[in-house]
C-alpha cells in the first residue's frame, strides 16, 4: 500500500506499515502495527495526525511527493502520544504555514516535545467546526481516551470519524480496509480495545455520547484497518466491552482521625463508591468493634484503610487490626492506603507498608502509571490538613472511580 492510497474523494491515507514486531506499551506487537495519517487535499489542505517519530523524516518527505508542505494549512493532533504526534516535529519544519488545531491541553505537551513554541496553534473545544476549504471538521473532547488531551475529528461532509487510538487494531495492514482484510478482524480489534481502552472504560461512556448523533459511514483510526461496513457493530462493540457489573461488589473502609479530616476523606470516599453502585461498609477503628471490621474486609471485594498522622505515626487503634489482617486470607481483594497529615504524613505510608505484606493487590501510584498510563490517580491518596479545595476532593474521587472501574469491570 502506497503513500497517496485514497479513502475518499480528496482524502488519502499518508502513513507507515511497520511490519516488524513491535515493543509498544509493555507489550510485543507481533502482527506489527500501521501508523494511519490522512491528507485532505481541500482548499485548506490538512492533515489529520502523523506517524510514529521513527519514521519522522520519511513521512514528510513523502508527503511531500502529494502536496508541497508550505500549501498545507492545518495540522490536526487528535492525540499527542508520540506514536502518532512524533512526524509533527519533521513535518512542521516543511509545512511552515500551517496552523497546530488541538485541545487546550496538547498545546504545552507538543511545544515541549517538539520545541514548536513559536508556532501557531488552533486551539478547539468540544463542538467546535473548522472549514477546511470544502470539508468542514467537527472536534469532539474523548479524554482519556487514553490521555487528557485526546479528542476526535469529524468530516461533516464525508462522514468519516477519525479517532486516533479509539476503533483501532494492531495489524500491519496491507490491505487499509477491513473488509478487504482477507479474514475476520473482530478479535484484533477487541484485542487491542482490551490492551489500550479498557482500563479507561469509564470514559468510552463520552465516547459513546459523543458519536450517538453522528452518520459515520467511515472510520478511519490512527493503528490498523479503516472500517467502512458494520460501523454500528463496531461502535457496539466499545459499548458491550466496557459495560458494568454491580452485582455484590463491597468496599470496606476504615479510618483512624485525629481532628476529622481522614474522616472527611473516608466520606468522600464512600459517597464515590455508592455513587458507582457499590455497596460500602464505612468503620472508625476507635469506636467500633474489632471483630466487626475484620469480617467487613474478610467480606469485601476492596479494602480502603487511612490515617490522620501524629508524630510520624498512626493514632488509635488501626494498628491493631492492621497486624491482624496478616493472618486472613485476602487473596483477590484490592487495597489502597489514605490518609490527612500536617507535615509529612508518614502513617499513610505505614499503612502502605501493612497491606503491601498481606496478600492483597495493594494499589500504587507507579502500578497505575505502568498498566493505564494515567497520571491523575494517585495511591496512596495523601491530603495534608482538610479536603475543602476541589482539586483535593478530586484526588480522592479519582482513586475511588479507579478501583471502582477495576470492581466494575464486565470482563
Amino acid at each position: 500500500m502506497e503513500t497517496g492510497f485514497v479513502i475518499a474523494k480528496d482524502i488519502y491515507w499518508v502513513g507507515k506499515i511497520d511490519k516488524r514486531e513491535v515493543p509498544f506499551h509493555r507489550l510485543l506487537l507481533t502482527k506489527g502495527t500501521t501508523y494511519n495519517s490522512y491528507l485532505l487535499k481541500t482548499g485548506k489542505p490538512t492533515v489529520i495526525d502523523t506517524v510514529d517519530m521513527e519514521f519522522g523524516r520519511e513521512y514528510a518527505e513523502r508527503l511531500a511527493e502529494l502536496i508541497d508542505p508550505l500549501d498545507i494549512q492545518y495540522i490536526v493532533i487528535n492525540h499527542t502520544e508520540p506514536d502518532h504526534s512524533g512526524g509533527l516535529a519533521a513535518l512542521a519544519s516543511k509545512a511552515v504555514n500551517a496552523t497546530i488545531v488541538c485541545t487546550e491541553i496538547a498545546v504545552p505537551e507538543i511545544q515541549q516535545m517538539y520545541k514548536l513554541q513559536h508556532r501557531n496553534f488552533l486551539i478547539v473545544k468540544d463542538g467546535d467546526q473548522l472549514d477546511i476549504g470544502g470539508k468542514t471538521l467537527l472536534f469532539k473532547e474523548t479524554p482519556y481516551l487514553h490521555t487528557e488531551e485526546t479528542m476526535i475529528t469529524y468530516c461533516i461532509e464525508d462522514k468519516i470519524l477519525f479517532p486516533c487510538d479509539i476503533f483501532s487494531t494492531h495489524v500491519a495492514a496491507e490491505h487499509l480496509f477491513a473488509d478487504e482484510a482477507g479474514f475476520d478482524i473482530t478479535e484484533d480489534y477487541i484485542g487491542y480495545y482490551q490492551a489500550i481502552i479498557h482500563p479507561h472504560r469509564r470514559y468510552v461512556r463520552t465516547l459513546i455520547e459523543a458519536v450517538k448523533d453522528l452518520k459515520i459511514d467511515m472510520i478511519a483510526p490512527s493503528h490498523g484497518f479503516v472500517l467502512r461496513h458494520d460501523i454500528a457493530k463496531y461502535i457496539d462493540l466499545y459499548a458491550t466491552l466496557s459495560s458494568e457489573t454491580t452485582e455484590g461488589k463491597k468496599v470496606a473502609i476504615v479510618y483512624v482521625t485525629l481532628k476529622n479530616n481522614t474522616k472527611k476523606m473516608a466520606h468522600i470516599l464512600r459517597d464515590s463508591f455508592l455513587e458507582n453502585g457499590i455497596e460500602v461498609e464505612l468503620w472508625d477503628a476507635d469506636k467500633a468493634d474489632e471483630e466487626d471490621i475484620l469480617n467487613s474486609i474478610a467480606a469485601a471485594d476492596a479494602v480502603f484503610i487511612g490515617s490522620s498522622t501524629k508524630y510520624a505515626d498512626m493514632t488509635g487503634n488501626l494498628e491493631i487490626i492492621l497486624r491482624k489482617l496478616k493472618t486472613l486470607n485476602l487473596d483477590g481483594k484490592l487495597a489502597a492506603a489514605f490518609g490527612s497529615y500536617g507535615w509529612s504524613g508518614e502513617a499513610i505510608e505505614v499503612v502502605q507498608d501493612y497491606l503491601n505484606g498481606t496478600n492483597m493487590t495493594v494499589q500504587s501510584t507507579s502500578h497505575v502509571i505502568k498498566t493505564t498510563g494515567m497520571t491523575h490517580v494517585e495511591f496512596p491518596i495523601r491530603i495534608r490538613f482538610s479536603p475543602k479545595e476541589e482539586e483535593q476532593i478530586r484526588k480522592i474521587r479519582n482513586a475511588a472511580e479507579f478501583v471502582s472501574d477495576l470492581l466494575l469491570s464486565a470482563i
